[in-house]
């Protein structure tokens, strides 16, 4: 793909046709060899894309194996994390199939449809799971005395049910006819979804960064009161929780800090980008996003004590251990 066309992005088939009549007259004239010559090259981008959503499947299918068979790993912290990667799976195998459904398979608008929607809610659900750890993680530290209770579950189902009843919500729309199909000038710079549906999911993801991030502000907060707290009742000890506190700060930051690296470009550039702009500005912006859900398993799930042990357990074949693990609480971030 060049970079000088100007062309939408088609997601469901990761690659659009122009709004150029001669291009597109061209684009089919290759097509119509293809088919006698063979399947045309994959495109590179599409190529990187469809790697990403393969590890991204391979890493969330191994946490939700590991918490699968690890009964200690039934807690509502554990619950989230399951959440978490069940979305980022669904959308690892979405990119695998994007891409075999452009080389491989006949395309029809429907299944363009269900595809779109398919990646818009499984994205969705993963940006929703982490807003909920996060809220989880607050709570867990607000809320200390308390946390372990039947109520703590409640929140987390209830969480849980919001973050995905809200994602299913925005993956159904353009089926349910929220698309640019009928109407190319509505497009965005991701076909078929239409600028509005793309404004609105861009604004829905910038209103759970910043609540992510005011979040995150509060538990630094929280986290260096107490541990200010403990150090002028253990003088002797002072060193030890400041070089604690530290690494609760320095985790955070990476924490926020690479969830907004990976989605703020492409969240700022579906407001401001134009379905005329060269195709490769939304690649380069949306390659980050896989990055996101290739990142969540190990800053979430294989940094927890109790998951690298569950991992050891599964790897040796040890499923019938006996050996129970302590639940960390949440704000051990």
């Amino acid at each position: 793909m060049g970079e000088s066309v100007n062309e939408t992005v088609d997601v469901s088939g990761w690659l659009a046709l122009g709004n150029n009549s001669s291009l597109e007259l061209e684009s089919r004239l290759r097509e119509g060899q293809a088919q006698g010559r063979g399947r045309e090259a994959a495109d590179p981008w599409h190529v990187m894309l469809c790697i990403s959503g393969s590890v991204i499947a391979c890493e969330n299918a191994l946490v939700l194996t590991i918490i699968a068979h690890s009964p200690a790993l039934r807690t509502p912290m554990f619950q989230l994390i399951g959440s978490l990667a069940v979305a980022d799976m669904l959308a690892g195998l979405g990119l695998v199939c994007n891409f075999f459904s452009r080389y491989l398979l006949a395309r029809s608008q429907m299944a363009d449809l269900i595809t779109v929607g398919f990646l818009v809610g499984s994205f969705s659900a993963s940006v929703n799971s982490l807003l909920a750890i996060t809220i989880d993680r607050y709570l867990s530290l607000y809320n200390a005395l308390t946390y372990y209770t039947e109520r703590t579950v409640v929140y987390i189902h209830t969480m849980l049910a919001m973050a995905w009843g809200v994602s299913i919500c925005l993956g159904l729309l353009p089926i349910l006819g929220w698309n640019c199909l009928g109407d190319q000038s509505s497009c965005s710079i991701i076909r078929p979804l239409t600028k509005a549906n793309l404004t609105v999911l861009s604004i829905s993801f910038l209103v759970n960064f910043g609540l992510m991030l005011h979040l995150y502000i509060r538990i630094c907060k929280i986290v260096c009161r107490h541990a200010h707290q403990i150090a002028l009742q253990q003088h002797f000890f002072a060193t030890s929780y400041a070089m604690s506190t530290k690494r609760s700060i320095s985790t955070l930051a990476i924490i926020v800090g690479t969830f907004g690296t990976s989605w703020l470009p492409f969240a700022i550039y579906c407001l401001v980008g134009d379905q005329d702009y060269p195709a490769v500005y939304t690649y380069a912006t949306l390659l980050p996003v896989t990055y996101n859900s290739m990142i969540n398993p190990i800053i979430y799930a294989f940094k927890n004590q109790e998951i690298q042990k569950a991992t050891w357990l599964l790897l040796c074949g040890c499923f019938q251990s006996n050996t129970s693990f302590h639940s960390r609480s949440p704000s051990e971030v």
